[in-house]
């Protein structure tokens, strides 16, 4: 009898033992974390409280004070790290002053300011992170694929020489020739303004790194043919030459005219 008491299990063994267990894992765990993690943990903290003073300051007079939108502002929950950045990255916000869409200026914030907003917002709810320098590097994009990709999906708004245009209700496409890399893969994760979103599943990183690799191509490609005149097209291009020339030839004939009476 005493042996089989012996042998005898208390029904709540099996817990303690996988409770001692879970423990043991979650001790060991806490003993090999890195520092750094800690560390970083904090640094976003102290980051996040910066970037919601700065808010509170400068945005939430449009935004609302929990960047939950009002009348005059959208709210920007959810809009994530990546359309701060390029919002206040190109000057576009604040905005100066209501109009049919914010334009391109000099940034009011340092980028130790912007990168403070970024992470608050990007703290009140999840959205697109702000693209790594891996993401944004073309050095090995494909350069033709890229010249595809843009007149398929950007020439129609930006012009196939990235140089803007018109749209509807006073609004344009702005030129593309100031726009940083990483600026141009922010723009389509986010879709400012009437730009459509393009996320991983519609555009993969490689065909966004193609098209910044053509843009690139864009900004920095010399005119073989002289004065790029906007590069508007030829039909452009060729009404401009043909007012300006005619209009010299017939200053000419009046002045010859005068002259000779």
């Amino acid at each position: 009898m005493n042996a089989i008491a012996a042998n005898r299990r208390h029904p709540a063994a099996a817990y303690v033992v996988l409770l001692l267990a879970l423990v043991s894992v979650g001790a060991l765990y806490a003993a090999l974390a890195t520092p750094s993690r800690a560390a970083t943990a904090i640094g976003s903290s102290t980051q996040v409280d910066q970037g919601k003073s700065l808010f509170a300051e400068g945005c939430s007079s449009c935004h609302g004070l929990n960047a939950q939108g009002s009348g005059v502002g959208p709210s920007l929950i959810g809009v994530g790290a990546a359309a701060v950045d390029f919002q206040v990255g190109t000057g576009r916000m604040p905005l100066a002053q209501q109009g049919a869409q914010a334009v391109r200026k000099a940034s009011i914030y340092s980028d130790t300011e912007r990168a403070a907003l970024a992470a608050y917002v990007a703290s009140l709810a999840p959205g697109p992170e702000i693209p790594s320098a891996s993401m944004v590097d073309a050095a090995n994009a494909d350069l033709a694929r890229g010249g595809e990709l843009f007149r398929t999906n950007c020439a129609q708004c930006h012009n196939f020489a990235g140089r803007g245009g018109a749209l509807t209700n006073g609004k344009m496409a702005p030129s593309l020739m100031n726009a940083t890399p990483t600026q141009i893969y922010e723009a389509m994760i986010t879709g400012p303004e009437s730009m459509p979103k393009f996320g991983d599943g519609t555009m993969p990183v490689q065909d966004k790194q193609d098209i910044i690799n053509y843009v690139h191509n864009l900004q920095n490609s010399p005119n073989q043919g002289g004065a790029a005149l906007g590069r508007l097209g030829p039909v452009t291009e060729g009404l401009i030459l043909w007012t300006v020339g005619l209009g010299l030839l017939i200053a000419a004939a009046a002045w010859i005219g005068a002259k000779a009476r």
